[in-house]
């Protein structure tokens, strides 16, 4: 590459990608790309996941059975806190664009007290479970439950620690190019994270308890 090409690409980027002839392609579209990637390889993840709770979810080795464990009232809320989580965060993508730091805190704060409430209510049913005696170790069913559950809420935990980041960061930086594509790229996980909720109370807490 030249002097005067190399002195053209933006300062920072670390990963470049050529196209034939024309120069690096833009860092936008290399994250764009690369975030896709990770939430597809996670999507692939939490699927090998579903498939062994649905071969395990009928062994509770004379232990309890998802109808006598869970409470639809209370899966209710966490799945409205979660949701509504989702929707605060479109929110604040459009307040993001509009250049508005008011609605745009405001809605990101929602979005964290919802995600927040969530995992508050996630870990309440965890401890009453294991309080009950059915902890992960007592059958495959519950091990493949905890699992499953577990490792999304430990997701919507990183989300979350995602966003405290993302904020402080706009709160220094302001709605710099790359503060936006962050942003939108949090604002992606997210979504498919409600997604994955969605798929994960269909099959694991309605199903178990018909």
């Amino acid at each position: 590459m030249s002097t005067e090409a190399q002195a053209a690409d933006p300062p920072g980027l670390g990963v470049t990608m050529a196209r034939g002839g024309e120069g690096p392609a833009p860092v936008s579209i290399v994250v764009s790309y690369g975030f896709w990637i990770f939430l597809l390889s996670d999507i692939i993840m939490f699927s090998a996941l579903f498939a062994t709770y649905a071969v395990l979810s009928g062994q509770t080795a004379g232990g309890p059975s998802p109808k006598q464990l869970f409470a639809l009232r209370h899966v209710g809320i966490e799945t409205l806190c979660l949701l509504f989580s989702s929707y605060t965060c479109g929110l604040g993508m459009l307040a993001l664009r509009n250049r508005s730091s008011g609605g745009f805190y405001l809605a990101f704060g929602l979005t964290f007290v919802l995600g927040a409430t969530f995992l508050g209510l996630e870990f309440s049913e965890f401890a009453s479970m294991i309080a009950q005696g059915a902890g992960p170790s007592r059958s495959a069913f519950l091990s493949a439950f905890f699992t499953l559950v577990g490792l999304h809420g430990a997701h919507v935990t990183a989300g979350l620690l995602w966003l405290c980041f993302m904020v402080a960061q706009f709160s220094v930086r302001g709605p710099r190019d790359f503060v936006r594509r962050r942003l939108l790229c949090f604002s992606l996980f997210w979504h498919a994270l409600d997604i994955i909720w969605v798929a994960l109370m269909s099959m694991v807490y309605l199903m178990g308890a018909r």
